[in-house]
């Protein structure tokens, strides 16, 4: 692992190092943290008006609390300690809903440490103002393009005992693509681009530069690929899963298609980074025998053909997914899908029928599938893998009531919830 120091601007002059939180705890070159630690511009601390109790070496709670820590752009590694003083159940959560430990159980008094990798980012390109991403309305705001480092910690009492955030420069997968694949920060919306941290140990870094309502074309136009391109470094992968728009009517024809896939690929190559083509998901459309229909026309398949043309990997989320959906069937594939009933959920006021969006279990599966994909091409990346979580059978998925992570709380803003957001 290579680490390093660097000294950058944020809201002022912070010199970036490994930075060390304690609850309760004044311990030479740790900060102790209590009920008064609130973040600001300047100051780490608990956000988002959420506040644990402090007790003893502990950060616990009844209720997710958040915890945010100024820093430049880049990649950090987060080593934490969990537990507190009752049993607890804890999943963490990173910036705007990236999954980054399910589930972590510890009895009462008892502690568990753990280590993830994730990154920080900015609008800017290479540090000029007049040259930034477009973002939409809906990404203002929003925790993946601020200045600073947010941890949600959510579950049963979930409760940590000590932080340590430091710089880092490890392999990073860069993923290019739209509302299947984004951050989607609002519940109950979910995307496999979100899912893919929780899979990977230290070592590789997942930067989702997705977006909801890309194409192809528009990734380029709203300097989102430029933004891409200006961090990525020898070693690095660009992930690219493009179609739901792209075959929409006036879009993104199949010939441009082809070439903006091509043009993606040479600007990865030129870096030295790794271009890796990822057929997109099927819709819940189904025939008369209860079988997944094709609904993405020739996209699928022309992302193939460069694939193979091009040799570049391809991990074949298409064909993944329909095996997916037909084991799961028409009923099964309602509780993958964006169903649910009105007044389920803060500011839904209609039901919600959607056949292209994921709730989170939807989106664990097709992360899952492309851990899948990444074991079939025997990518080096494969050995950064969790090797406890066993690979995935699409034809096999895991059971619905099995499966469980917590709401985050982020407040919605106003019709985040209530209306579908562009593919």
């Amino acid at each position: 692992m290579k680490k390093f120091v660097l000294l950058l601007l944020v809201s002022g002059a912070i010199s970036v190092h490994a930075q060390k939180f304690a609850c309760g705890e004044a311990r030479a070159g740790w900060t102790a943290l209590t009920a008064t630690s609130v973040y600001s511009a300047k100051t780490p601390g608990f956000d988002l008006h959420t506040t644990p109790v402090v007790t003893g070496n502990s950060c616990s709670s009844d209720q997710p609390f958040f915890f945010s820590i100024p820093l430049p752009e880049g990649s950090y590694r987060v080593t934490v300690v969990l537990g507190g003083t009752q049993p607890a159940t804890t999943t963490v959560w990173a910036e705007a809903r990236r999954l980054m430990l399910e589930e972590v159980s510890t009895p009462a008094n008892g502690s568990a440490k753990y280590e993830f990798d994730t990154n920080v980012r900015v609008p800017e390109i290479d540090g000029d103002p007049t040259h930034h991403v477009h973002l939409k309305p809906r990404e203002v705001g929003n925790l993946d393009w601020d200045n600073k480092l947010t941890l949600e910690f959510n579950g049963d009492h979930p409760s940590f005992r000590s932080l340590i955030i430091e710089p880092i420069r490890e392999t990073t997968i860069y993923l290019a693509g739209d509302s299947t694949v984004v951050d989607q920060d609002v519940e109950p919306w979910a995307a496999w681009g979100q899912m893919l941290p929780r899979f990977f140990r230290p070592g590789v870094v997942i930067a989702n530069h997705a977006e909801s309502g890309e194409t192809t074309h528009s990734f380029v136009t709203e300097q989102r690929l430029a933004k891409v391109m200006s961090l990525i470094q020898p070693g690095d992968y660009l992930f690219i899963q493009f179609a739901h728009n792209d075959q929409k009517p006036h879009a993104v024809p199949l010939d441009e298609y082809r070439k903006l896939l091509l043009d993606y690929i040479a600007q990865a190559r030129a870096k030295g980074a790794t271009p890796v083509l990822v057929t997109s998901m099927n819709r819940r459309t189904f025939d008369a025998e209860g079988k997944i229909t094709n609904s993405l026309g020739l996209y699928p398949q022309t992302m193939r053909e460069v694939a193979a043309q091009q040799h570049v990997a391809l991990i074949d989320l298409n064909a993944m997914s329909k095996t997916l959906f037909d084991a799961m069937g028409v009923q099964g594939t309602l509780k993958a899908f964006m169903h649910y009933p009105a007044n389920a959920f803060p500011n839904q006021t209609e039901a919600i029928n959607d056949n292209t969006h994921f709730n989170k279990y939807g989106a664990y599966e097709l992360a899952r599938c492309i851990i899948h994909g990444i074991r079939q091409d025997k990518l080096p990346l494969r050995k950064y893998l969790i090797k406890r979580i066993p690979d995935f059978n699409p034809s096999k998925p895991d059971p619905r009531d099995a499966f469980h992570l917590p709401a985050t709380p982020i407040p919605p803003k106003e019709g985040d919830v209530a209306k579908v957001p562009q593919v």
